[in-house]
């Protein structure tokens, strides 16, 4: 199962700062386990989300030059409420630093004004092909969907 948790960036300051959210739907496959009697987006996805918001913003920030962008670090993680199906989780992700091969974040989760989620957050970024060379159309072949993505959820 993949997990995409970002919906539509709603606002992106190349290099500094993304505004991005996810609208939890009870549709959502995790939810028939993750307590079924009170479903609730569990915590390490509300990280996931706000890991996909950061990549996004380097990838644009880095005009989509690497094809992996993983988390290296989480940091601080707090969480201050639960986020449940009809909610929608407006992620706020600041850079720290951004250079081309890794980068560093604050990172919140709000539902309107109320805190949910906040994490400090460092990010690696590299290609397949720099180890293989022969990996170099798979990086293509992600990097082009990543831009896909970009432009779905309106970052590019």
């Amino acid at each position: 199962m993949r997990f995409i948790l970002l919906d539509r960036v709603t606002a992106l300051d190349a290099g500094r700062r993304i505004v991005a959210e996810k609208a939890l739907s009870l549709a959502e496959e995790y939810l028939a386990d993750h307590f079924p009697a009170f479903p609730v987006l569990p915590g390490v996805l509300m990280i996931e989300g706000l890991v996909q918001t950061a990549a996004m913003l380097v990838r644009v920030t880095n005009n989509f030059q690497q094809s992996m962008i993983v988390l290296h670090e989480a940091r601080n993680v707090k969480y201050k409420s639960f986020l449940k199906p009809g909610m929608t989780l407006r992620m706020e992700v600041t850079a720290k630093e951004l250079t081309a091969n890794g980068s560093s974040f604050q990172a919140a989760g709000f539902v309107d004004d109320q805190p949910i989620v906040e994490a400090r957050l460092k990010l690696r970024h590299y290609n397949l092909a720099d180890d293989n060379p022969s990996w170099q159309l798979v990086d293509e072949r992600i990097n082009a969907e990543m831009k896909r993505r970009a432009q779905l959820v309106g970052a590019w």
